[in-house]
């Protein structure tokens, strides 16, 4: 049961893809916020439906905050349920704050016995654990990020500023600042240089109560960029993923890099 459980665990925090049902989210109490040192409460997990905890808690121990002034911020009170994890971040700064999840690793499949073995980790591991001269062994580096944005006060664009490591999203318009009915435009850049050719799909929260994901496809084009017109307002859960041949890891042969975010679209 442990081990299932801590399967299970692992590939929470693992890259996320659409094909995959489980969706990984983050989502603030709310994003846009004014007032002396105030207080957000942030939700993290891996669902069935958005934005409902239904199958396990996203892991928080990668989490980075960056504060409107570029610093690392700290999330204080962090507990982690069957369901969800959970964390309080003081707004001490006036400005946009980056909330993210950015896990890292590699994984590899092989034959042993004449059966299929897989494992999942980080470099540091794969020596002692993976067998170099496995029958058919195939390693995959994997980055992805999962990600949102609160502004308390005026908006700012510090923390937005990209690592230049897998696959980010830059704001052309600002991700606290999107409204129903209006057009919101951004870059996709991957390793730093703009991702051209991929697939987003944008779902707004409360798949529960619909029949329908109602899932607004786009493409990025020779740019990057992208844009979205929000037919109402709500919370919504934006992913793409991306393969390539590209690792920067010596032990992997291929890559994989997932990306979501959460914005709010508020109305008029």
């Amino acid at each position: 049961m442990k081990n299932t459980l801590a399967l299970a665990l692992a590939l929470a925090a693992a890259l996320p893809l659409t094909a995959q049902a489980h969706k990984a989210w983050l989502q603030p109490s709310q994003t846009v916020i004014a007032g002396t040192n105030p207080w957000i409460t942030v939700d993290a997990a891996v669902s069935n439906d958005l934005f409902h905890f239904n199958h396990v808690p996203l892991r928080t121990e990668n989490l980075a905050i960056t504060a409107p002034d570029g610093s690392r911020a700290q999330a204080q009170n962090p507990a982690t349920g069957k369901y969800r994890s959970v964390f309080d971040l003081e707004l001490s700064q006036q400005g946009t704050y980056r909330i993210a999840v950015v896990n890292a690793g590699l994984t590899a499949s092989w034959q042993e016995a004449g059966k299929p073995r897989r494992w999942r980790g980080n470099a540091a591991s794969f020596a002692a654990e993976v067998p170099k001269d496995a029958p058919e062994l195939k390693v995959t580096q994997t980055v992805s990020r999962v990600e949102t944005f609160v502004t308390n006060g005026s908006p700012n664009d510090t923390a937005l500023q990209p690592s230049n490591e897998g696959l980010e999203l830059v704001a052309i318009t600002h991700p606290n600042d999107l409204f129903a009915g209006e057009e919101a435009r951004f870059r996709m850049l991957a390793d730093g240089k703009p991702a051209a050719g991929i697939e987003f799909e944008i779902t707004r929260g409360g798949t529960r109560y619909r029949n329908a994901q109602e899932e607004i496809l786009v493409t990025t084009d020779a740019n990057g960029e992208f844009a979205v017109t929000w037919p109402q307002a709500g919370m919504y859960w934006l992913e793409t993923s991306l393969q390539d041949d590209k690792p920067s890891l010596p032990q992997a042969g291929a890559r994989r890099l997932g990306y979501v975010a959460t914005l709010e679209v508020l109305p008029q």
